[in-house]
């Protein structure tokens, strides 16, 4: 109200002021003769405030003018100016609204909806480093592979998308079950985000399927550093990748390579059963029985299995059944409480023919565990006593 009353009582006083100068020049004598051309012209003191006042106002109208025109041949020519940055703003309106429309869009499940307002974006942002992930998505919502594949390959050829683009030229491949190309992508992808977990998976998995034993290493070897694995998870899975590699590789061609493998994985998980017998194989292939023993042994105490016993057996095949039941006895009190250890026992008992001895290591397995390889050891023992 007093910021009104102030404006009223300004104009007031602006207007009030120029009547009085109108009055005062109006009482002025004399004036100003102007000649240009061959003619003359006499102003009044009023006349020639106000033809000033107008030259003045001319003036500026003809700098406004020649600015305008020079903005235009500037935005004509490409130059950055007034008008085109309000076009540029325009353009960047309209775009961020379809963009912002289509991500609505690919929320609600409206894929095409989402492509067009991607195309709209693009067509005024001209930004594909975001607007083609806009169209990639809602084409792969309406199942429009070959354009979700377009939007992909342009999102591989811009440096900040192109992990996006070849993640997802990796899961159409998979879904194709071309996994040659898939891992190719998957290995491109790996190179450049090393510590991305899905990525990593996929690429073990696809190493593994295609026996790349080494490069499966090394990829969880990556997991392990990027910690999105335990260490000692790793290590077992570290220990399968090497004993897998070794099964791949052994043959008479290959024997110390896949020895080499077979060992090393046993070093890295003792308890795995396949990779301790394939390492004591390895050491009995160069009769090294020392080794052998003791590798059969550490596995057996971790989990006692019949594969271990048959190796075991192998380190001297034609020894007499009472001497290898006294090679077996490390074993066999390293876990005795264990049906291995019993039903391994009973087996050799009966070989010495010590029937009821062999009973007694049988023990209650035939009430609580009734397997078949336990039934038939107890009717081997109740033959070797004698029951028909």
């Amino acid at each position: 109200m007093l910021l009104s009353l102030i404006k009223i009582l300004v104009f007031v006083a602006v207007v009030a002021g120029l009547t009085w100068g109108a009055a005062r020049l109006t009482d002025v004598t004399g004036g100003a003769e102007i000649a240009m051309a061959g003619y003359e012209v006499t102003l009044g003191p009023l006349q020639l405030v106000l033809a000033i006042a107008l030259l003045a106002l001319l003036g500026w109208l003809l700098f406004k003018a020649l600015g305008l025109l020079l903005a235009l041949v500037r935005f004509i020519n490409g130059d950055d100016t007034a008008v085109s940055r309000w076009f540029s703003r325009s353009r960047e309106r309209k775009g961020y609204k379809a963009l912002g429309d289509g991500m609505i869009a690919l929320a609600a499940g409206e894929g095409e909806t989402a492509m067009a307002k991607g195309r709209r974006a693009e067509r005024y942002l001209r930004r594909p480093d975001i607007t083609s992930i806009l169209l990639a998505q809602g084409a792969e919502l309406t199942g429009d592979r070959k354009t979700a594949e377009g939007a992909y390959r342009d999102l591989v050829k811009i440096d900040r998308t192109r992990f996006v683009g070849i993640r997802g030229l990796m899961r159409h491949r998979l879904a194709e079950g071309d996994t040659d190309t898939a891992m190719k992508l998957a290995q491109k992808a790996f190179e450049i985000k090393p510590r991305h977990v899905e990525t990593q998976d996929t690429l073990l998995r696809l190493q593994a399927e295609a026996h790349d034993w080494s490069g499966a290493r090394a990829t969880l070897d990556a997991k392990r550093r990027s910690g999105s694995l335990p260490r000692n998870v790793v290590k077992r899975r570290d220990a399968v990748l090497a004993l897998s590699e070794a099964r791949d590789i052994f043959d008479e061609t290959a024997s110390i390579e896949a020895r080499e493998k077979a060992i090393e994985a046993n070093r890295l998980s003792p308890g795995l059963i396949p990779a301790a017998v394939m390492a004591a194989r390895s050491y009995l292939a160069v009769n090294n029985t020392r080794y052998a023993t003791r590798v059969i042994r550490k596995a057996w105490e971790m989990e006692p299995h019949p594969d271990l016993a048959q190796v075991f057996a192998e380190i001297a095949p034609e020894e007499e059944p009472k001497a290898r039941l006294a090679r077996f006895l490390p074993l066999l009190k390293a876990r005795p409480d264990h049906a291995e250890t019993r039903m391994l026992e009973a087996e050799l008992l009966i070989a010495a023919e010590q029937f009821n001895e062999a009973r007694r290591a049988l023990g209650d397995l035939v009430e609580t565990d009734p397997t078949a390889r336990v039934l038939t050891l107890m009717a081997a023992i109740e033959r070797g006593r004698g029951a028909d």
